[in-house]
């Protein structure tokens, strides 16, 4: 069926023209017109079932008993099911919804009745520092909106967190256990507020997100659409990730995140199925009331609510703004265990007797989108595979399908430049090749235990929160990680090895052994790469760039100055004056824009370029809060650029320590 290509010229010069082809449909298509995301989308399923068809043609042993017949099926079937979720992904990213106008046209009506909605503010914590909640809970405050009152729901108890509320005009709520985890603390908070404010919305915060001043005015009015029974808004973060900030990337490369918050939920919004994340969403008290109050019969009370909704007839509206910054998992092992989170949350509400698999009253489309989303952690362990197969080859003789390099350049090659490329373009220049495949890489083990895990016990187990805060100012390694990823770069750099000394091997090298070859040199690139994430570089005081004047006081005279970054306690400064000398150490008085004179000390000094520790008081720490995290700085790469992300990740190899 399929014609085995003889000349590696003509299939190169094929891929060549297929690429060439694939990079101008990327430059002349608007990915905001639907009928250029189906030509696109349906030009890349084209390849992508060929390749597929390619690979059940013709790479697939006979079905026979044994394990070396076996195992290309295994692979193939879980390379299916990647498959299957790259096809739902094109059809869904047919469709797409900006709310944006619909959000402008409703505040303005409001704006013209006055008839603003009461709304409770409820701050989902626990057992963070204060100086991460303090972030939520001044800009709470902030919110400009005309009736807004803020509770924190503290699950852990703590005295200090009741009196800094009492101090800065919160209202603090908590209980004597912890039953439903967060869901439960949202319930005790539906019920503590019902007979005082009893506001009939109601904005979810998790305890270390900030809010921009205007997230209720841009919201609230969505929800003249009775069918909306949440609000949700994608969330973005002030800091990079551990794989970002190991790999030097964080300018460069948008984080996972971005894909599923951009592009994913604005298209599942299209097709009715949009899902809440769990902070920074709206929902009706009535609505919540209904059902019996928030879900808890799974760990991912988020995706949980959304489709307890929807069981009654209701959705969840998607306004794709940055209307809040919050702060994104700061180690691997937090990274990690928030990903499994959400993957153990996923399929528990897929099991559940009223879930969208057994549940009535769900559309079809709800249930294939749901399936979507599973489907999603299903492809992580044929990540795995991906890397040991290629070793599994040269040290058992088993290979994982039975394909010469030239065919593979001729039928695989196409699918990954068609997805690749298409990949870049629906995103909007957010996926990089190599650096999304290191992402997935980091997490694939760790979900793929958690499935076979959640197969065998799904439920009972106990509610995780992700670690923020604490002390990041040191590097660390994380030894289980790097071992194993380093043990997959060493297995694959010795299946190569193997295929030259081998007393078994053939005399000549055949075509199967070719793609075998540069299958195990790609997946010890990977490997390698992954590798280099386990080694956690340290993080300084965070810090956001802000270029603008600023004066130095010291000794009663005053210095012209030009700030270079900002944070809470730390700040860059350049002199415009460099003939005056600071000494580390020396005490000085820095005038910052919106906040005044903050007394501030030397402690380091380069050229002209200096930096100082800041000791604001209470009323400038408040300022410099709603300044750096409510007045949308960015830090983080919005779109992704291949070079700077090689630069970074050359100069991370030789940064290892």
């Amino acid at each position: 069926m399929f014609e085995a290509p003889q000349d590696a010229l003509a299939v190169l010069t094929t891929d060549l023209g297929i690429l060439i082809g694939l990079l101008v449909m990327a430059g002349l298509l608007d990915r905001t017109s639907a009928a250029a995301r189906i030509l696109f989308g349906a030009t890349t399923a084209v390849f992508i079932l060929c390749y597929a068809a390619w690979r059940w043609h013709d790479t697939l042993p006979r079905l026979e008993p044994g394990l070396d017949k076996l195992w290309p099926y295994l692979f193939f079937a879980f390379e299916g099911v990647a498959i299957l979720y790259t096809l739902m992904s094109i059809v869904i990213l047919f469709r797409f919804k900006d709310r944006s106008a619909e959000a402008d046209r409703e505040e303005a009506r409001l704006t013209t009745s006055g008839a603003w909605p009461a709304v409770d503010i409820f701050i989902c914590t626990y057992n963070e520092p204060l100086d991460v909640v303090e972030k939520s809970i001044i800009p709470a405050l902030a919110v400009d909106y005309p009736n807004a009152t803020v509770w924190v729901c503290d699950d852990t108890r703590r005295d200090w967190l009741r009196a800094y509320c009492e101090e800065v005009g919160a209202n603090y709520v908590t209980r004597p256990d912890n039953t439903g985890a967060k869901a439960g603390n949202l319930n005790n908070a539906l019920r503590h507020t019902a007979g005082l404010t009893n506001a009939p919305i109601i904005l979810v915060l998790d305890a270390d997100f900030a809010v921009a001043p205007n997230i209720l005015r841009r919201t609230v009015g969505l929800f003249h659409d009775d069918r909306a029974a949440v609000v949700q808004t994608p969330q973005f973060f002030f800091n990079a990730d551990p794989i970002q900030h190991n790999l030097m990337a964080s300018e460069a490369w948008v984080d996972d995140q971005r894909i599923f918050f951009d592009v994913f939920q604005p298209a599942k919004d299209a097709w009715g199925c949009a899902f809440c994340v769990g902070t920074s969403f709206l929902v009706r008290r009535d609505r919540v009331v209904e059902m019996g109050g928030f879900p808890h019969d799974a760990i991912c009370e988020d995706i949980n609510l959304t489709y307890s909704l929807m069981r009654h007839g209701y959705r969840t509206h998607w306004l794709n703004e940055r209307l809040s910054a919050g702060l994104s998992a700061e180690g691997l092992p937090e990274y990690i265990t928030q990903r499994t989170r959400w993957c153990l949350g996923t399929m528990q509400v897929a099991l559940l007797k009223a879930g969208p698999f057994w549940g009535g009253d769900y559309t079809l489309m709800q249930r294939l989108h749901y399936l979507h989303g599973v489907l999603n952690w299903l492809c992580k362990p044929f990540i795995v595979l991906m890397l040991v197969a290629p070793s599994i080859y040269w040290f058992f003789d088993m290979p994982a399908f039975f394909a010469d390099y030239l065919s593979f350049l001729r039928y695989g090659l196409p699918a990954l430049f068609a997805l690749w490329t298409y990949s870049s373009w629906v995103s909007g220049r957010r996926t990089l090749p190599l650096f999304m495949e290191v992402t997935h890489i980091m997490t694939a083990l760790a979900i793929s235990l958690t499935l076979v895990s959640a197969a065998i016990r799904p439920f009972g187990r106990p509610f995780k929160v992700t670690d923020k805060g604490g002390d990041r100012s040191v590097s660390m390694v994380r030894w289980r990680m790097a071992a194993g990823f380093g043990g997959i770069a060493l297995l694959s750099a010795g299946a190569i090895v193997w295929s030259f000394v081998s007393p078994f091997g053939a005399t000549e090298i055949s075509p199967i052994d070719y793609f075998n070859l540069i299958w195990a040199g790609v997946a010890m690139l990977f490997s390698f790469v992954a590798f280099l994430v386990c080694f956690e570089r340290p993080r300084g005081a965070e810090e956001f760039r802000i270029e603008e004047p600023a004066r130095v006081r010291s000794g009663g005279i005053a210095y012209d100055a030009a700030l270079a970054s900002l944070g809470m306690e730390t700040a860059h400064l350049r002199l415009t004056a460099p003939e005056h000398a600071f000494v580390p150490g020396d005490a000085v008085d820095v005038l910052i824009h919106q906040i005044g004179w903050v007394p501030a000390r030397l402690t380091a000094q380069s050229d002209t370029t200096f930096a100082v520790s800041l000791a604001p008081d209470r009323r400038q720490r408040q300022i410099l809060i709603l300044r750096l995290f409510t007045q949308a700085v960015d830090p983080i790469a919005r779109t992704a650029s291949l070079p700077m992300a090689l630069r970074g990740l050359l100069a991370r190899c030789f940064q290892v320590a």
